[in-house]
């Protein structure tokens, strides 16, 4: 069985998304969720539902084939580290209007068995079992050459362990310490005047943190604010200050959240204004389908 979307089953989906990005709303389309640069929607196929994630535009084949090229690597990277990634596929079509579109597509998960779900429901002997499992992941797959963004939401625990999902961005980086990725793919959904400013000064502590186990400890724990999680914060953190050090603090967690969490409420109201500065005043299409509000519990 393929995960793969028909040709046909291609067009439709992006004529479905291209109609909420032109302002048609998402009525038409089961959005699973938000990210902070794309969304991934559901979409029924002859072999299933599958999870399909509209990417940014890309340019031209080569472009789109060099993406494609380094989500396989990656891919390959966390088995080879003993992290088992959903079954994915890059997918893409010629846009009338010129350029390509492309699609991140993977199998389809029920909600109730993502990790973080998983953790809401369950008592705290269980979520210190599945702490235990994601912490030996990241061990052993993090490096200076292979980043992982570890937050509870990318994670679907399966008859088998868990599974990874969140490999549309390829955390993998040269001998040199230079992404693999063309960072100004996913630079291109800001303001244009917003991304030297984000190329210079953010997009490196941004990225940096998923390549030290340490950091991506820090970003899972801390994204637990967002997730409803607080009071796992504490027996947690205890496990984790077992094997990392320095070790982290409440404080210190609390603290890397709310700044994380500004900076994107920003980027994300800076993205809101642009769209609509792109349409109502330069009567330009705006390519990108934003989220609405996103509750961060700041």
């Amino acid at each position: 069985m393929t995960i793969e979307l028909s040709d046909e089953e291609l067009r439709a989906l992006d004529t479905a998304v291209e109609r909420a990005i032109d302002g048609g709303g998402t009525s038409h389309l089961e959005v699973l969720g938000y990210g902070e640069i794309s969304a991934v929607v559901a979409w029924p196929t002859m072999e299933g539902v599958r999870a399909c994630k509209r990417l940014p535009p890309f340019a031209d084949e080569a472009s789109v084939e060099a993406y494609s090229a380094c989500v396989a690597d990656y891919l390959d990277a966390l088995r080879r580290a003993g992290v088992t990634p959903l079954e994915t596929a890059v997918q893409w079509l010629a846009l009338d209007e010129g350029g390509l579109a492309a699609f991140c597509v993977q199998p389809l998960h029920p909600s109730e068995a993502l990790l973080h779900k998983r953790l809401q429901s369950c008592d705290r002997g269980e979520a210190e079992a599945h702490f235990e499992r994601v912490l030996a992941l990241f061990e052993a797959c993090v490096s200076p050459r292979v980043g992982l963004d570890g937050q509870a939401s990318n994670w679907v625990v399966t008859d088998e362990g868990l599974a990874y999902l969140d490999v549309s961005t390829p955390m993998l980086r040269d001998s040199a310490g230079h992404e693999r990725l063309d960072t100004e793919l996913f630079l291109a959904s800001l303001p244009w005047a917003l991304r030297g400013v984000v190329r210079r000064f953010l997009l490196g502590s941004i990225l940096d943190k998923y390549y030290e186990v340490r950091g991506v400890v820090l970003d899972f724990l801390g994204n637990f604010h967002k997730e409803g999680l607080g009071h796992l914060i504490p027996p947690l953190m205890a496990i984790a200050n077992q094997r990392v050090e320095p070790v982290l603090t409440e404080d210190e967690i609390r603290s890397y959240y709310r700044s994380d969490a500004i900076m994107w409420e920003v980027l994300q109201r800076l993205r809101h204004a642009d769209r609509a500065w792109q349409r109502r005043i330069r009567r330009r299409r705006y390519p990108f389908l934003l989220p609405g509000r996103i509750e961060r519990n700041v």
